[in-house]
């Protein structure tokens, strides 16, 4: 179970949009309806504390400098944070907001063109990118992909923004995407940003691998957990704390740590949302979260304790 935290921002709905099936768009202000919201860089999230104490991370989808934010939320089956979305928040409500954060900052290497690839309500984080991107005048493609243009949020206005710069790939009009034949297709040292369901991205990994290009990607699923590296007990030594634990192979670092009265914010207790994240000063770390990329997991700098555990006897920990 996710942990309460306090809200950072109490943010006003002022307008509600259910005209793409499947998807909720919350306009969002400052509660008193006047103040303008601080900016965020695009990719960044927020949490959404619930009343059940539960909280919920989703992308924020509008203009980064623009004093308003937007939420768009995907209706789950069955889903905590958008049944509560869907059937309790209309025009009017205030949302109890933590954030914004970001664990996929846009900010791609001088004169490198962009691609940018998003699937269903992965344009939530993509679509603030290519905002960001027109402005700067970057060298950028957007495609979007979706079942039907229906279904695709955001599609009217990101046609509006970006003419010819926007691939829409529309399945039930033939348009499938093709990641391999699209990225094989990118000038050499194309920086690519992707965020859509599990399946979409690792095509996009392995379509991104062949043709040599940065892979840069944000999941809203959990990665799948294979065997720990160290299938063993570990010692863990908290450095600023100057005490040492130690961590069963049937629990977490992060419930561990709390046991002891460390304090540490934490959220999805999946590997998603980047809260836990905590400096390592020594020893090998089994990643097991799905945001740091290759080269951050081989830097072994961080880590996000409430799911990677370690690789070796004795991990240092900056907490």
């Amino acid at each position: 179970m996710t942990r309460p935290r306090s809200a950072d921002v109490e943010a006003l709905v002022t307008a509600r949009d259910d005209s793409t099936p499947g998807v909720v768009l919350l306009e969002l202000a400052a509660r008193d309806g006047s103040a303008l919201l601080p900016p965020f860089s695009a990719g960044s999230h927020v949490d959404v504390l619930l009343p059940s104490g539960l909280v919920r991370q989703y992308s924020l989808a509008g203009d980064p400098e623009g004093g308003r934010w937007r939420l768009a939320v995907l209706r789950e089956e069955g889903g905590r944070g958008s049944g509560w979305i869907a059937g309790a928040v209309q025009e009017g409500a205030v949302l109890r907001l933590a954030g914004p954060r970001n664990h996929f900052d846009f900010d791609p290497p001088p004169g490198a063109p962009v691609l940018l690839l998003a699937a269903g309500i992965g344009i939530t984080p993509i679509a603030p990118m290519a905002r960001v991107a027109a402005d700067r005048g970057l060298d950028y493609a957007l495609s979007y992909s979706g079942r039907s243009r229906s279904a695709m949020a955001l599609l009217d206005e990101l046609e509006a923004a970006h003419g010819a710069r926007l691939e829409p790939h529309v399945s039930d009009e033939g348009g499938r995407l093709d990641l391999g034949s699209r990225l094989a297709a990118a000038a050499p040292g194309t920086v690519v940003y992707a965020c859509g369901p599990a399946r979409f991205l690792d095509a996009a990994a392995v379509a991104a691998e062949a043709a040599g290009l940065e892979l840069r990607v944000e999941r809203f699923e959990a990665a799948e957990l294979t065997a720990p590296l160290w299938p063993g007990p570990f010692e863990v030594e908290l450095a600023s704390s100057m005490i040492t634990v130690e961590v069963p192979p049937e629990r977490s670092i992060l419930e561990v740590v709390e046991e002891q009265g460390v304090l540490v914010l934490s959220s999805c207790t999946e590997g998603t949302c980047g809260t836990c994240e905590t400096p390592v000063l020594e020893g090998e770390v089994d990643h097991r979260d799905a945001i740091l990329t290759p080269a951050e997991r081989a830097r072994n700098d961080v880590m996000f304790i409430c799911v990677s555990r370690a690789a070796c006897p004795r991990l240092v920990l900056e907490l």
